[in-house]
């Protein structure tokens, strides 16, 4: 049994801890950020939009990208083994590229908020259409979980063996093109939950946890069929519920940057809220 194989396993460790390290502090931050919290949705300006972005990306996205980064390790090891060169710094440049892809995303997400602000269609304010439109936006998420593309998109988040087999480019350079590949694919995987992240308030905190938690649960458990039914059924149910009753969803942010908390009787179960 050769070494390299046995230092990987005893690596998987710290590797997830470190990952989850740099996830805790980034949720540290954006809470301490989001006191200030703009309205649902008001971005703010592009660079603290571009700032608090990245680190949601990060919060939300590096508890799930672990097993991309330890199989990259492990190919790393194997290389090594060979004789070839490794990259010291690959799992960082690849989280670097990663991020990248994410960010570049955000600044597409920011542009269609801003043009919707330049339009300022009255009919589709949060006291007339608004909650129809974000209560659709969410619907339609729910919609696109059910696609084939969504399926391909899911797969390749879930295989990242086969995915960076096939993807695979030496060099520090190559570590950021695969990740900033991978973040593509997760983009495609999981864009339609952002749009509703977007619809519910983007600076909603709780609604980030859920949201994480609904990209986890579709990424890591082994039910893959069942994890995305039940969050589609989620993100159905949701989108009707914030499109006729607004103000019996927790949470909520409104246009005025205040964010509406049912009371708990008007919640469905298990949706208290936290203290």
């Amino acid at each position: 049994m050769s070494a390299a194989p046995t230092s990987v396993k005893s690596g998987r460790l710290p590797t997830i801890l470190v990952l989850l390290a740099v996830a805790a502090v980034c949720w540290t931050v954006v809470v301490q950020l989001m006191g200030g919290a703009h309205g649902r949705d008001d971005p703010g300006a592009l660079g603290f939009f571009v700032g608090i972005w990245v680190l949601m990306m990060a919060a939300m996205m590096l508890p799930s990208v672990w097993p991309t980064v330890l199989v990259y390790q492990r190919l790393q090891a194997a290389r090594r083994e060979r004789g070839e060169h490794g990259v010291p710094l690959g799992p960082g440049l690849l989280v670097v590229g990663y991020l990248t892809a994410w960010t570049a995303a955000g600044l597409v997400g920011f542009a269609i908020v801003q043009a919707g602000h330049s339009m300022q269609v009255d009919a589709l304010s949060w006291d007339r259409g608004g909650p129809l439109l974000a209560g659709g936006v969410i619907v339609a998420a729910a919609v696109y979980q059910l696609t084939p593309l969504k399926d391909v998109c899911l797969r390749h988040c879930r295989g990242p063996f086969s995915f960076l087999l096939e993807h695979w480019r030496p060099g520090p350079l190559g570590a950021v093109r695969m990740g900033v590949r991978h973040g593509v694919w997760c983009i495609g995987c999981c864009w339609a939950l952002m749009a509703s992240l977007f619809a519910l308030g983007i600076m909603s905190i709780p609604w980030m946890v859920v949201i994480a938690t609904f990209i986890g649960a579709e990424k890591l458990l082994p039910w893959r069929r069942t994890a995305t039914g039940a969050v589609t059924v989620a993100l159905l149910v949701l989108g009707i519920a914030v499109a006729l009753v607004p103000e019996r969803v927790p949470w909520l942010m409104t246009p005025s940057g205040g964010m509406h908390e049912a009371p708990v009787s008007e919640m469905a179960p298990g949706m208290e809220m936290p203290t």
